[in-house]
């Protein structure tokens, strides 16, 4: 069995089963070494490049625990419903089989009702699969609509099933608000164990894992929290004032983080459109990369990239300094031509790609690799972007390169396959992120 000792959150939530006096504590270790187990072996870890992976789920169960055991002291909540919100907050993204990122709760479910091991888990605990299930469905975001309609029926046919709940309104009521409370906890979870440095680490990997463009994180994140703080007020705040006090500042402070960043965002976008600010792109020789402002400068805009887009873990800098290497940057009209962002990338051969990739034009030194291309937060979504690869695939094409490749989000590759001789080379899921190539002496991109 695989197991995570190191894991910051594995001991706090067994402490919390502890201090609980949960009888069956045995059982539910087991439930969490299981679980740690199969999001290990099927690739969902602490590296994986999404959002829900071991670490979420893990925070999830902590924060719901730490919420529940408040509950459970002012009344609220019972041993039983401990148990409860204990195995559905464990299991609500139990999805490792996964073709998307987002956990589907329809595979979460049908995934935890066939898991042998699992089921044997929950009979030894004594718990009802039927309730854990409409727990789990209740966690579908965002609670409107067809999120909303389909699970909602699902759920009442786990309490007609179940002979806990069946034909027990005040009972089937009350799994309701508990998996309302989880639901929430759920959403809270993530912002609220950590800083801002990682809160913004998690809302660019969940972007990544949704294919949204970089410049709608800091919009969506906004009102995801505006979401969740106004539509779900009552819930939000009963959540908030179980937890202690310094999990709620983390996660208040992250929520006034992003809208700041928010507010920072506009007033860029209006010093371009009223202002008249604007960019400039170019393509920076050897002898002007070589200073420490440069390559200081450079290196933090690269940091701000989701971390899954950071194909260089080591050696940054070193690369910049690489005579092979092009960087084209982008600069703002200003007394110090300040950079915003770049674009940089070398020979095919420098670099190794996403396990799956394969190029058939490696090793014949005809074609340039296009790194992801990086601006710093509030620039996005104002034309830099496409500056910055047009002059960077004028720079190729003047060193004789045939053909530029780069990663880039699926929809936005398909867009260019109508005016531009763009291909796809490799398509990429769960995410999206697709390998395509460029023909260069067919048109610069």
């Amino acid at each position: 069995m695989v197991d995570i000792p190191n894991h910051p959150l594995k001991n706090k939530i067994q402490e919390l089963l502890v201090s609980n006096d949960i009888e069956k504590t045995a059982i539910y270790n087991k439930m969490l070494n299981y679980t740690i187990e199969i999001f290990e072996t099927q690739g969902l870890g602490r590296d994986y490049y999404g959002y829900h992976n071991i670490d979420h789920e893990l925070e999830v169960t902590y924060v719901t625990m730490l919420a529940a055991t408040w509950e459970k002291k002012i009344q609220k909540f019972n041993h039983s419903d401990i148990e409860y919100l204990f195995t559905a907050a464990l299991f609500h993204d139990f999805d490792p089989q996964k073709s998307v990122d987002r956990p589907h709760e329809e595979s979460v479910i049908q995934f935890i009702s066939l898991d042998k091991e699992l089921k044997k888990l929950i009979d030894e605990a004594g718990l009802d699969m039927d309730i854990i299930m409409a727990l789990i469905l209740r966690t579908s975001y965002p609670w409107t609509g067809e999120f909303k309609t389909k699970p909602e029926k699902q759920m009442q046919e786990c309490f007609n099933r179940s002979e806990i709940t069946k034909n027990k309104p005040e009972l089937q009521s009350h799994y309701g608000e508990l998996g309302w409370f989880l639901s929430v906890a759920d959403r809270i979870g993530g912002y609220a164990v950590g800083d801002f440095s990682e809160a913004m680490e998690k809302a660019k990997k969940n972007a990544h894992a949704f294919a949204w463009h970089q410049s709608a994180i800091v919009r969506m994140s906004v009102n995801y929290f505006e979401t969740l703080l106004n539509k779900e007020a009552p819930m939000c705040r009963r959540v908030l004032h179980a937890l202690p006090p310094e999990m709620r500042k983390n996660f208040m402070d992250t929520v006034l983080s992003f809208m700041n960043l928010r507010q920072e965002e506009i007033r860029i976008e209006s010093k371009f459109e009223y202002e008249n600010q604007k960019f400039q792109a170019k393509s920076d020789s050897i002898e002007e990369r070589k200073t420490d402002d440069y390559i200081n400068s450079l290196t933090l805009i690269y940091k701000e990239l989701p971390q899954p887009l950071q194909l260089q873990k080591f050696g940054f800098a070193k690369s910049i300094l690489d005579p092979s290497t092009i960087v084209t940057t982008l600069r703002l009209s200003d007394n110090d031509n300040t950079i915003v962002g770049y674009a940089k990338g070398g020979p095919l051969e420098n670099y190794e790609l996403y396990a799956g990739v394969e190029d058939e034009n490696f090793g014949e030194k005809n074609t340039i690799f296009l790194e992801p291309i990086a601006m710093k937060m509030g620039y996005w979504g104002l034309g830099g972007g496409t500056r910055l690869r047009k002059t960077f695939s004028l720079m190729a094409n003047s060193k004789r390169y045939r053909y530029l490749t780069s990663f880039a989000l699926r929809d936005l590759i398909q867009k260019k396959m109508g005016s531009e001789n763009v291909e796809f080379v490799t398509m990429i899921d769960p995410e999206h992120w697709d390998y395509y190539r460029v023909d260069l002496l067919a048109g610069i991109v």
